[in-house]
């Protein structure tokens, strides 16, 4: 599950409305390999759907993540803060183990055995 915070709600649609995204419009949200912390992450704004990805809604927003991301990023909230000095979208995992100092990337946590 991946969940949204009120601010980040606010500044999705701020963003669709101002671009005049298709309706149905949500967030892609997913890794790549790289960054300072081994992880970076991907967040995109998209109204397609494919076979191999997951669906949530947060406070109607939908939010769409490939399933190999969601092994590291399933729990996840993304918040957006409004400070002038860290202005931007945020990802509180708590599958993080550690994370870059801007926060747009990460190292998982290892496996539990």
């Amino acid at each position: 599950m991946i969940s949204l915070t009120e601010n980040a709600v606010k500044e999705i649609s701020k963003v669709v409305k101002e671009n005049q995204l298709p309706e149905g419009t949500g967030i892609r949200l997913g890794i790549k390999g790289g960054g300072c912390a081994g992880f970076t992450y991907v967040f995109d704004f998209d109204d397609k759907v494919g076979d191999f990805d997951e669906v949530f809604e947060s406070m109607g927003i939908k939010i769409i993540v490939d399933k190999k991301s969601l092994i590291y990023i399933d729990g996840t909230q993304v918040d957006f803060n409004t400070s002038l000095m860290d202005r931007g979208f945020k990802f509180l995992n708590p599958k993080a183990d550690a994370a870059c100092g801007c926060g747009t990337s990460f190292t998982p946590k290892a496996p539990t055995l």
